[in-house]
Order: structure tokens, then C-alpha cells, then sequence
């Protein structure tokens, strides 16, 4: 089944991706063949993972969970639902 997955990198940043075989993917990654991006920034850690129907799904959650900030991305991954929201909304100007 079709993944959209997060890692933590070793500079603490994290990478947002999908792949239709995620156990495969994660051994690219391990070996730093995953991406450009993850074999500079090693070691990484699979720290989230949903499951989807179809890679198209998969790929469009992804390019959603890129588009977030940090802190919405570590809500994901704690798996606080009910921050989300608020955090999906615009800061006020200061």
C-alpha cells in the first residue's frame, strides 16, 4: 500500500515524502540513496507514516504536509488532532 511518510534527519529537519512500497523507500533512505536532500542530512528516523489507497493520494497528502510549518508538522506527528486547526490559521500582525 501506497504511503505518505515524515523523517526526522539527523539536523533535526524533517522530509515529507510518498512512495508505493515503504518499507523499500525507507531502505533507500537508510543507505542514503533516499533523496539528495535526506543522504546530506544523515542519519534519518521514520517518524510517521499514512496509508493510502493509491500512490495519487499518497503524493497529494504529501504535497499538502510540505506546505505546513514545523510546528503543524510536529502536531501531525505527535498525533494531536485537535491542534491542527489552529495551527492552519494565519498569525495575526504583531
Amino acid at each position: 500500500m501506497p504511503h505518505m511518510y515524515i523523517l526526522r534527519c539527523g539536523d533535526g529537519t524533517y522530509y515529507v515524502g510518498s512512495a508505493r512500497d515503504l518499507d523499500h523507500r525507507m531502505h533507500q533512505h537508510f543507505l542514503g540513496k533516499g533523496s539528495t536532500y535526506t543522504s546530506k542530512r544523515m542519519p534519518v528516523e521514520l517518524v510517521y507514516a499514512e496509508e493510502y489507497e493509491s500512490i495519487g493520494e499518497a503524493f497529494a497528502r504529501e504535497k499538502q504536509v510540505q506546505g505546513w510549518s514545523r510546528a503543524k508538522r510536529e502536531a501531525l506527528i505527535a498525533q494531536q488532532w485537535s491542534q491542527l486547526p489552529g495551527l492552519s490559521r494565519k498569525r495575526a500582525r504583531e
